[in-house]
């Protein structure tokens, strides 16, 4: 079986091919391209500029996969496409691709969960057997573990999320959001050596970024009007914006290492799967190793053809529920900005 996959949620519209062999064995990637919308430094992406990307560009993107994946029409059994959760206007772009092609080609739609995406596309490539799951983007900061057929959230954020905490101080100091500002912070943080005092915000299994974001802005200020310059009070040495890239992430990231250690420890798990967009931070996934080492575990991640949002994580979770006679009818083939990982039952795992 073929899947067609349209990941469209943020700013990125990614289109996969995936390919089940009909005996079992590992999945077969046939294609997967991504197209990135990149707003001027020091600005978001607005869901109506992103949304108008996203229609330019899907005609030719699926035209592109399926030439290189060498896959006609026929060969295809059902495209799947993101139904949730994400930003309403890019999500409603990419669902309308979805139902014209299923149209046009008479194939089945499969409406898929995001998040689901990422995970199932984690553990395919990984081979993380049954890991707990630090789900880390933009838009969602999520601690899951399988249990009875439901992926569930032990801790979460409880206002933004931690990529989008590190996106909105990214447009704090105004620098470019190529290829993501995420990736820019983590940059300048390897820079960085001298550590800041940030609040620590853990409560039970969840973890809060607002307040931690609003401190860390406090201080680029200071920093920005210090004309003097700002001095760091042990060494003396001059306080710079990489230090304050540096001493975010190591805050934000021992918040997450603290609940997933809990989680691990909760569940009897020695496997952690770091998916999403922020999973690539290779700083993160130094200090999830540190301590899963620690606890006689190991870490598993992937790289940013799959950490980051893309078509082909779609094309596979789609086509695991397709198998199991899972299909969206075009009059509920919608999409919402709120779906929740423990929505989805997962029928096609134990």
């Amino acid at each position: 079986m073929i899947a067609l996959g349209l990941e469209g949620s943020a700013n990125k519209l990614g289109v996969g091919l995936i390919l089940h062999p009909p005996k079992g064995g590992p999945a077969q990637i046939l294609a997967n391209i991504r197209h990135t919308f990149v707003s001027p430094p020091g600005e978001g992406f607005l869901p109506k500029d992103t949304a108008k990307h996203h229609r330019s560009w899907v005609v030719r993107l699926v035209k592109q996969a399926m030439k290189e994946a060498n896959v006609a029409i026929p060969d295809i059994s059902c495209i799947c496409y993101t139904k949730g959760p994400g930003m309403g206007a890019p999500l409603q772009s990419v669902a309308v691709a979805a139902r014209m092609l299923s149209l046009m080609w008479g194939k089945e739609l499969v409406g898929v969960n995001h998040c689901v995406g990422h995970i199932e596309m984690g553990r395919e490539i990984t081979g993380a057997q049954n890991p707990v799951v630090l789900y880390v983007s933009g838009g969602n900061t999520q601690v899951i573990a399988y249990a009875s057929q439901r992926y569930r959230i032990f801790g979460e954020a409880l206002d933004i999320a931690v990529g989008n905490c590190l996106d909105r101080f990214a447009r704090t100091l105004n620098i470019s959001n190529d290829p993501a500002p995420g990736y820019n912070i983590e940059q300048m943080a390897k820079k960085g050596k001298h550590l800041l005092d940030l609040p620590y915000a853990v409560k039970g299994m969840d973890c809060s970024f607002s307040g931690i974001l609003a401190s860390v802005d406090n201080l680029a200020e200071k920093l920005e009007h210090d004309v003097t310059g700002w001095l760091d009070e042990a060494t003396g040495e001059v306080i710079t914006r990489e230090d304050l890239c540096f001493s975010l992430q190591e805050t934000v990231f021992a918040m997450l290492v603290e609940i997933t250690e809990r989680a691990m420890a909760h569940v009897g798990s020695s496997q952690v799967l770091i998916v999403g967009g922020v999973g690539c931070n290779e700083r993160l996934q130094e200090m999830m190793g540190m301590m899963a080492r620690d606890r006689g575990g190991s870490v598993y991640a992937t790289d940013e053809r799959f950490c980051i949002d893309n078509g082909i994580m779609i094309a596979h979770a789609g086509l695991l529920a397709y198998r199991t006679g899972f299909t969206t009818p075009l009059e509920e083939s919608t999409c919402t900005q709120r779906f929740r990982t423990d929505e989805v039952f997962v029928k096609w795992r134990d």
